[in-house]
């Protein structure tokens, strides 16, 4: 009788447990942690000389360009004639130099996006196009097909950025005359696709990881990726076969290719690595003698490497984030961080969010030589399947192929996925996690087995990523 009357007392305690159990909340995103920032400092052991240019491309990096020089929010050279923004420190900017998109409204509260005071800065006469909003994730705009001259879409890939806004009308930029693309007929034709800045924290580390460490690990735990249906691969320069690892799709080899790139796209400056003004413009409109960025030989020392080596200086020698849980919203404790960093693995999260890789030796500063760089990538490019597929091709990543993002810094960042679509507004980490599913997508058992966790071990997990 005794032992009958235990049973029932025990059943009873388990019975009226469960609903306290199924009353935990919903996991949420947090948001970005506040406290201490822990991103944007150089590289720890740098030599004097190594900071000075850190420092110098620093410099560089947040100097704003107008057209021909001399404004005082504005003494670099070659804005234009088509640009995104007008340097790279203010769309790289949260939660500080070398970031990703700011805001005015969440820690530390940098300032709006740049873009819209941009467009009609100094009598410019664009119109802000629907998709950028003053507290919105700073975007590139791109076309995935040639519209015809009928104003249909055709079958041919276009794929280009299309810069959103030109210098038409600006006080420093004469007679020029170029309109702006008419971005609301492109979003009629649903022929836009977006992207927002990457993060650069820790580039030095990413570049200087050997192309046959991310090929032994890409070939790690075969049988266990064959099971999830993982099979990222590489994408490759067509010019030499080696892997390339920077931007959304890793479609830039080096630092200086990404650097020069990104001058000449988004601030429509001409340099060394491209020469040539974009998309043709008008004469009226060719301000500036190119390439207008380039190698200073009067000068002396840090002076003397073009803008382009300054930015890549700066990106090379510029530390990851440091990871911390002081500053989480709702302060959860250790024992949540450490769990969560258990079923990050446990759900397989960490088969492409590699936690670390190795550097190899390197030849610029002992700083980046045979370091454990904590990036939480493989540096690989995945199937993403057809929800978050941007219908666009760079080298070997496909039309649904992007690089998996590194995590290390996505404590404190704002917009996530390649578009910025995962926001504050809409459940920011969590809905970028569950975004990683769709039809074909290589992490749908992933993010299966995410969503099969209970409420406490989803927040964990989230808390566990704010930490980063």
């Amino acid at each position: 009788m005794k032992s009958r009357t235990l049973l029932l007392w025990v059943v009873a305690a388990l019975c009226t447990s469960v609903p306290a159990l199924a009353q935990l909340p919903p996991a949420h995103d947090l948001g970005p942690r506040a406290g201490g920032i822990g991103a944007g400092q150089p590289l720890a052991t740098l030599s004097a000389d190594e900071l000075k240019f850190f420092q110098d491309g620093q410099a560089r990096f947040n100097q704003a360009d107008s057209v021909r020089g001399g404004l005082p929010d504005g003494p670099g050279i070659g804005l234009g004639p088509t640009f995104n923004s007008n340097s790279c420190g203010s769309c790289h900017a949260q939660p500080s130099s070398g970031g990703s998109s700011p805001s005015a409204n969440v820690y530390p509260r940098i300032g709006p996006n740049p873009q819209v005071a941009l467009a009609t800065a100094h009598g410019a006469h664009n119109a802000v196009p629907s998709f950028l909003t003053p507290d919105g994730p700073v975007r590139e705009a791109r076309f995935p097909f040639v519209v015809n001259a009928d104003g249909s879409i055709g079958r041919v890939a276009d794929g280009g950025v299309h810069a959103l806004f030109t210098i038409a009308g600006r006080d420093d930029a004469g007679a020029c005359n170029l309109p702006q693309t008419d971005f609301a007929r492109m979003q009629q034709l649903n022929n836009i696709v977006f992207r927002i800045p990457t993060p650069v924290y820790g580039a030095g580390l990413i570049e200087n990881i050997a192309d046959a460490t991310i090929l032994a690990n890409m070939a790690a735990n075969g049988q266990l990726k064959q099971q999830l249906g993982i099979a990222g691969h590489t994408n490759n320069s067509g010019n030499d076969g080696s892997i390339t690892r920077f931007g959304w799709k890793a479609q830039n080899k080096s630092l200086q290719i990404f650097s020069g790139e990104a001058y000449n796209v988004e601030m429509g400056v001409t340099n060394e690595l491209f020469p040539n003004e974009r998309a043709n413009p008008p004469a009226s409109c060719l301000l500036n003698p190119t390439p207008e960025d380039l190698t200073n030989f009067a000068l002396s020392s840090t002076g003397i490497p073009s803008d382009t080596i300054g930015f890549s200086d700066f990106m090379r020698f510029l530390a990851p984030p440091a990871p911390s849980a002081q500053g989480i919203p709702g302060n959860p404790p250790a024992q949540s961080i450490d769990n969560g960093r258990n079923v990050f693995g446990r759900v397989h999260c960490d088969v492409c969010h590699t936690p670390a890789l190795q550097t190899a030796t390197s030849i610029y500063t002992a700083a980046l030589s045979n370091q454990n760089a904590q990036l939480y990538s493989d540096l690989l490019v995945h199937n993403m399947g057809s929800g978050l597929a941007d219908q666009i091709t760079q080298g070997a990543a496909g039309p649904a192929d992007f690089r998996t993002a590194p995590l290390w810094g996505v404590g404190q960042r704002i917009f996530f996925l390649h578009d910025g679509r995962a926001t504050p507004a809409n459940g920011g980490l969590l809905a970028a996690i569950r975004a990683h599913a769709g039809t074909g997508s290589e992490a749908n058992a992933v993010v299966a087995a995410f969503n099969a966790q209970s409420n406490k071990d989803q927040q964990d997990l989230l808390n566990f990523l704010r930490s980063l």
